[in-house]
């Protein structure tokens, strides 16, 4: 009898005890590892959506330093490393004379989904035939018409 008394005094966990245990912990495991897969994901679209803003910006800027804005519509795919990308540029004219508006939209090549749309107004000053012909015309505008004539 006084092996059985001993048994019972021994403390321990009971069986409905740890299946809780495990179940709480199964719990929490399942929403940890479901904020990763999130983060990860957005950290995905985020990355995505960062180079194709920097695409079009770059695409704006070429535009900027160029100097030569030709209406119409350009397409092309990202460069190296970047293929998984389209963009198509669109420059038309305003109701201000040497005034553009150009838009830079990004793709995904295989969804062919929007990324990111850039809208902005650039200046292209028109030549003047008569300052052209009394010869006050600077050398950066004639390089610059040559260029666009060459186009």
């Amino acid at each position: 009898m006084t092996r059985f008394r001993h048994a019972s005094l021994v403390r321990g966990f009971s069986l409905i005890e740890v299946m809780v245990a495990v179940l709480v912990l199964g719990v929490a495991l399942a929403g940890l590892v479901r904020g990763i897969t999130t983060a990860l994901l957005l950290h995905k679209d985020s990355e995505r959506l960062t180079a194709a803003a920097l695409m079009a910006e770059g695409r704006v800027e070429f535009l900027r330093a160029d100097a030569i804005l030709t209406d119409g519509v350009t397409e092309d795919t990202g460069g190296e490393g970047l293929s998984t990308y389209r963009w198509r540029q669109t420059i038309a004219p305003t109701s201000v004379d040497g005034l553009k508006q150009v838009t830079v939209v990004v793709e995904d090549v295989g969804t062919s989904t929007k990324l990111y749309e850039l809208v902005t107004l650039l200046f292209d000053p028109p030549v003047d035939p008569l300052r052209e012909k009394t010869g006050a015309t600077s050398q950066s505008a004639k390089e610059r018409e040559q260029r666009r004539r060459q186009r």
